[in-house]
């Protein structure tokens, strides 16, 4: 069974980067792109993934406060944050708002996949 995942990031570019490096393996099934922290909650909401890859920084609803409001509505998905910072505030308010983890935008080829598998228990 494929590991869901919804990812959010208002990066056009970087987040159809992400979706080609998980249309690659055939463990994932990306179910949602979202380009702000509402259409994210939106998405979540509708299409109940396992996983959602999500952008701290975000338009309308960042994406801490976009984390509170999947992991509320769903306590089983697993969210995990990603940025392009890793400052330790940024780790500490994603991990209260529910992350399960975190990647840095420049460790993403290497450790997504695996990181995702490992959010979700697979």
């Amino acid at each position: 069974m494929s590991v869901r995942v919804l990812i959010a990031d208002d990066h056009r570019l970087f987040a159809e980067a992400l979706e080609a490096i998980l249309a690659a393996d055939d463990r994932i099934e990306l179910v949602g792109l979202a380009g702000d922290g509402e259409e994210a909650v939106r998405l979540a909401e509708a299409e109940r993934p396992d996983v959602v890859l999500m952008d701290i920084s975000m338009p309308l609803m960042d994406g801490i406060d976009a984390a509170k409001a999947i992991k509320a509505a769903d306590g089983e998905v697993s969210i995990l944050m990603l940025t392009g910072s890793n400052a330790r505030s940024d780790v500490d308010r994603a991990r209260k708002a529910g992350a399960a983890g975190y990647v840095t935008k420049d460790r993403i080829a290497a450790e997504l996949v695996q990181a995702i598998l490992e959010v979700a228990g697979r």
